[in-house]
């Protein structure tokens, strides 16, 4: 189950924390609605009002959507937010420093530094449901439950899954004609591998990667077969190695979709 705000950030540490950032009576520092909006927005591209599952878990307020976010949204992002209120606070702090203040950022920092050293979040962006589909829609979503509650380990045979339609949807894409059924995902790979270089020249360093990846996927047959929940396993992959392997995989994808847009963008 994921923390709350209270159990994420320790009493003596919230109390400053919320000091620092003006909280009191449902407020965050110097913010009306419209610029608290126009922060998140352009501190991370998002858009609260359009973010419910980051930001109404706790009340409607600026302060209660602040503690949600903070609850709610990856550990890096979290550290990224807090040095941003604290630079924005910066800008309208008296330059005379007291010992109050002084204390205030040693907590605020230590905060911080808790949320920067939990952060060992997977870089999901590139699973993600790249055409409409309903059940696509569900299996990026399942992944990205199980990465959230730090189980990769449990969402090795979905992660499989998924590549299997991504290079299934990328063979199609480009006219390679439909995967088999019983196509394994290896043989997929090959075959956009195989398109992508025939339609356009790719740089000597491109080209070694992407075939290199060939021989990964085919390697990740066996972890789904014999080392993932995707059967009745007795010795099922360690979660550190099944970390490293999504690292890896979600690599190649990032990396793939880069060239990919690169290469047959019009």
């Amino acid at each position: 189950m994921a923390k709350t705000y209270e159990q994420l950030v320790p009493r003596a540490e919230r109390e400053k924390l919320e000091q620092a950032l003006d909280m009191g009576k449902g407020y965050v520092v110097d913010f009306s609605d419209r610029t608290f909006n126009d922060f998140f927005y352009e501190t991370f591209g998002i858009d609260p009002e359009n973010e419910g599952r980051l930001f109404n878990g706790r009340g409607t307020s600026k302060a209660n959507r602040l503690r949600s976010f903070i609850e709610r949204a990856p550990a890096s992002s979290v550290a990224k937010l807090l040095r941003a209120l604290w630079d924005y606070r910066g800008l309208n702090a008296s330059p005379r420093v007291t010992p109050m203040e002084q204390a205030l950022e040693t907590s605020f920092f230590i905060t911080v530094g808790r949320f920067e050293g939990a952060s060992q979040d997977i870089d999901t962006s590139a699973i993600e449901a790249f055409e409409p589909n309903e059940t696509l829609d569900e299996l990026v979503a399942s992944i990205r439950r199980d990465l959230d509650a730090k189980k990769p380990h449990a969402a090795l045979d979905r992660l499989h899954t998924y590549c299997m339609k991504r290079f299934a949807s990328l063979v199609r894409k480009h006219g390679g004609g439909e995967c088999g059924v019983d196509d394994p995902l290896h043989s997929r790979v090959g075959r956009y591998v195989k398109h992508l270089g025939s339609q356009r020249n790719l740089s000597q360093m491109s080209e070694r990667i992407i075939k290199s990846s060939i021989s990964v996927f085919e390697a990740m047959n066996d972890i789904r077969n014999n080392k993932s929940l995707a059967h009745d396993n007795p010795d099922l992959i360690d979660p550190d190695e099944a970390r490293f392997i999504f690292d890896s995989v979600t690599a190649i994808l990032r990396y793939i979709k880069s060239v990919d847009g690169r290469q047959f963008e019009d």
